[in-house]
């Protein structure tokens, strides 16, 4: 009786360890959400650093650019306020989302990084719709708060506060 058990043990073992892989084409599910989300602030420093303009639109979610005023405007601010030369970034928190209806899809990804430069060290918040199959005109970035390290505590709150679509200007 006790070897019966034990065989079951192991076989109900096996074929849950084994169950990713009878998903799709065999393939074990790896999520790389915190990847994707490191890529795109590299592609966000490359923007910011060549102050390419048309590329950092093209970023941004139809959605976003609809609901925003003076995008043009907030881009230059953007490229003005970070001073000096960028060195590097980290991210220190990182959310993902995902919502199923009907067999679509929406991912949304929530991420804060430090960036630093050789002169100031700022903080950015992005909210960025990377796959959205239920609404398209959501996928692309839509939020991009970028402030000094410094005002974290006044500028930084709830997720639900800072988003917000397009980049988030600082009041003065």
């Amino acid at each position: 009786m006790k070897k019966r058990v034990v065989v079951l043990w192991l076989l109900i073992s096996i074929f849950l360890l084994n169950s990713c892989s009878f998903y799709g084409n065999k393939k074990i599910i790896v999520d790389d959400s915190e990847n994707r989300a490191d890529k795109k602030i590299e592609q966000l420093i490359e923007v910011i650093k060549n102050e390419d303009k048309d590329e950092l639109e093209s970023m941004f979610s139809e959605k976003a650019l609809n609901e925003t005023e003076g995008f043009e405007d907030s881009i230059d601010y953007l490229f003005d306020y970070i001073q000096g030369n960028i060195e590097g970034w980290e991210r220190f928190r990182f959310s993902g989302n995902t919502s199923v209806d009907n067999g679509k899809k929406s991912e949304s990804l929530v991420s804060w990084y430090t960036v630093q430069t050789d002169q100031e060290s700022y903080m950015f918040f992005i909210i960025d719709f990377t796959i959205d199959t239920i609404n398209p005109d959501n996928e692309g970035l839509y939020t991009l708060r970028v402030i000094k390290a410094k005002d974290e505590d006044k500028e930084f709150g709830y997720v639900e506060d800072m988003k917000i679509p397009g980049i988030y200007i600082p009041k003065e």
